[in-house]
């Protein structure tokens, strides 16, 4: 099994590929992932996160990463958001990592970290940070993938289905 490609997205290339990204961000929320949104989510809702991920990128304000497989299938997909206050141009937020339900298992994941790391590093980033639904796998993921854990927010989020769920915040030093 070849592993997947990791490509940067410009604008277009977002908005080229719009049915399945939407897909990608579709089956996560469906799966249960707390990642914003919402059930019931519709495949329309997807396509309009999407369409507003890829003005930002054209603004200059974040960088999409994604893998595509063997087949030229798009498996999953990060954001590096670099638009930040002028007394942090050392750091950069994560967001977004999505891996489609039945690509799961594969190190999707661990790839799109990687060259985000990467991403990051070639910009000046020192600093990362992001937050997950704690008690969540993406939570052990980050963990095993070296992020350092701040703390936990009780009762920051809700989850698709409803049930409130608490955050934890991670940074790591490049």
């Amino acid at each position: 099994m070849t592993s997947p490609a990791i490509q940067i997205f410009s604008r277009d290339e977002i908005l080229a590929h719009l049915p399945q990204l939407a897909d990608i961000l579709h089956s996560c929320v469906t799966g249960g992932a707390s990642v914003s949104f919402m059930l019931p989510y519709s495949h329309e809702q997807a396509s309009a996160f999407w369409r507003g991920v890829a003005d930002s990128v054209g603004r200059g304000e974040r960088t999409v990463l994604v893998s595509i497989n063997a087949e030229g299938q798009l498996t999953g997909t990060v954001q590096l958001i670099v638009d930040q206050p002028d007394n942090q141009p050392h750091r950069a937020d994560v967001a977004k990592l999505l891996v489609h339900q039945n690509a799961r298992r594969c190190g999707d994941a661990g790839r799109l970290m990687q060259a985000l790391e990467s991403v990051a590093r070639d910009q000046g980033k020192t600093v990362l940070v992001l937050d997950t639904a704690t008690g969540s796998g993406a939570e052990t993921f980050y963990q095993r993938a070296g992020w350092q854990k701040v703390g936990e927010i009780p009762r920051y989020a809700l989850m698709p289905d409803g049930e409130m769920t608490g955050t934890s915040v991670f940074y790591k030093f490049l």
